[in-house]
């Protein structure tokens, strides 16, 4: 019983993430997370543009905060709004406007929509990025072209600060797979020892400082005997 619950509210989730995204569209919504609290639940949006999710005079949020509760069954949903200061650190942010480009030019130009969404990203300061682009561009044939710049890691525990997403965009030609993955500018402490001067006389001094307590602890060891 407790499997099917979780499983329920799995659905319920994703139907209201994808909903959220597809009524504000593409290039609005970065990401659409849940939490319940004792007091209802809070829908937390992460968006580069607040004003288009509040709209005037609050209106848009109402409204959808009204959808909630009639369509999704919500008690109490209360909207918290995230603003993202630099999108061309986002992930899902830079797919979507990749998905938008080649929707409005065509796939035709697909190589210049990549080339750029990398340039703003280095601009941003993120340390390395990859675009993948799926489909038929342009060819009869299906194919996937790569495109990245700098550090990206995939593996290990570091893989975990790529920021990833996925879209696609409807072109005459068929559907683009869009994925696109950024490693963002953190500052991390690096592993290892500085060995200097300072650090040298320091473990000379814990050394003879030990090797003092040593000599004293068999004194009085001796004394004991």
């Amino acid at each position: 019983m407790e499997e099917r619950k979780f499983v329920s509210m799995a659905k319920e989730e994703l139907g209201v993430k994808n909903f959220i995204r597809r009524e504000f569209g593409k290039g609005k919504i970065s990401s659409v997370k849940i939490e319940y609290t004792p007091i209802g639940e809070k829908v937390i949006i992460t968006t580069p543009k607040p004003g288009v999710i509040i709209g005037r005079r609050s209106e848009s949020i109402e409204n959808l905060t009204e959808i909630l509760k009639k369509k999704f069954k919500m008690e109490n949903p209360h909207i918290e709004i995230q603003e993202i200061k630099v999108k061309e650190l986002d992930a899902q942010l830079v797919a979507d406007n990749i998905a938008l480009s080649i929707e409005r030019f065509g796939s035709l130009r697909f190589k210049a929509i990549a080339y750029k969404a990398l340039e703003e990203m280095k601009k941003a300061g993120a340390l390395g990025g990859e675009i993948v682009l799926s489909g038929r561009l342009p060819s009869e044939r299906a194919k996937t072209w790569r495109f990245k710049f700098g550090y990206l890691k995939k593996t290990g525990n570091q893989r975990k600060l790529v920021d990833k997403a996925q879209t696609a965009a409807q072109d005459n030609a068929g559907v683009v797979g869009i994925e696109v993955l950024i490693l963002r500018p953190i500052k991390e402490a690096k592993e290892g020892v500085i060995i200097n001067e300072e650090l040298i006389q320091g473990l000379k001094e814990s050394s003879l400082s030990k090797n003092v307590k040593e000599e004293k602890i068999k004194k009085k060891v001796k004394r004991n005997e």
